[in-house]
């Protein structure tokens, strides 16, 4: 059967009204949603309480004398932030590996790591703070850190990793187990298969979701607060105290919006990326 040579998959000019009808989708996709927002934001600046909201939550004199000051404080969350990631990186992978560990003798550590596990993700994060921040130091032990900031860092620790351990259980059992078996007919251990086999490929196909976990970390950064430290949060408290005005949490938001959204960006980057490496090897 032929195909017509003006309306044919190859014809060029049906490739680029292909194009267009697709490039016009994108348009009226996109007019759409601007509309919409137009709307609510129409709503919103047209209603009766708006006058109050924006003097609020709104106000660009306090909004200047609050930010330098937030900004500073955001500098510990961002410390925070930092120190617990790297932490948690390492223990958690550790964790992971305890749980996979085969045989009778070694089941004790994978027990241990699945109750650590359960135990650290079915308690609020918050709580592990308070108990944490304020039992701690109450024991009054010789050599114990009294620090806050110690603490703080301390729950987040403990409660991620637990998180991440999980993460990095899924991509150890997405190796295919033929790479083991063939890295042991090799001659290598079970602890070099893991070190240079299986680890490295379960780490790169769990950055994107280990980049949402630490999305999550960095706000709950703010959670330290309630302990003492002087971060971004803590720090638009006191202004809000002083001004009897909430934009200074506004100019909080900010700040972590402004730090979340590269990382959020940067996930969905080595998303695609993954799929497209995935695509091509399944079209070689």
């Amino acid at each position: 059967m032929s195909v017509d040579a003006e309306t044919g998959p190859g014809n060029r000019g049906s490739r680029i009204l292909g194009d267009l009808s697709g490039a016009r989708d994108v348009g009226i996709a996109v007019t759409s949603t601007i509309v919409f927002l137009a709307i609510i934001v129409f709503a919103i600046v047209n209603s009766a309480g708006w006058p109050e909201v924006r003097h609020a939550f709104f106000d660009r004199r306090i909004f200047g004398d609050s930010f330098p000051e937030v900004a500073r404080a955001f500098l510990l969350n961002v410390r925070i932030f930092c120190i617990a990631e790297v932490v948690i990186l390492v223990v958690a992978l550790g964790i992971a590996v305890l749980r996979g560990l085969p045989g009778p003798v070694l089941f004790p550590f994978r027990l241990l790591a699945v109750a650590y596990t359960d135990l650290f993700r079915g308690i609020p994060t918050i709580l592990v703070i308070y108990i944490l921040g304020f039992g701690a130091p109450a024991l009054q032990l010789s050599g114990v850190p009294r620090s806050p900031f110690f603490w703080g860092v301390t729950a987040l620790v403990l409660v991620y990793s637990a998180y991440v351990a999980e993460v990095y259980r899924a991509g150890i059992e997405s190796v295919h187990p033929s790479q083991e078996a063939a890295a042991r007919s090799l001659g290598l251990s079970r602890a070099k298969t893991l070190r240079f086999v299986i680890v490295p490929q379960a780490v790169r196909r769990v950055i994107p979701p280990l980049l949402n976990d630490f999305i999550g970390l960095q706000k709950d950064s703010a959670l330290v607060a309630l302990i003492g430290p002087i971060e971004a949060f803590r720090q638009s408290q006191i202004d809000v105290a002083a001004t009897f005005n909430y934009t200074p949490y506004m100019a909080t938001a900010l700040l972590f919006v402004l730090l979340t959204i590269p990382l959020a960006r940067l996930t969905d980057w080595l998303v695609a990326r993954d799929r497209r490496r995935q695509s091509a090897g399944v079209a070689r």
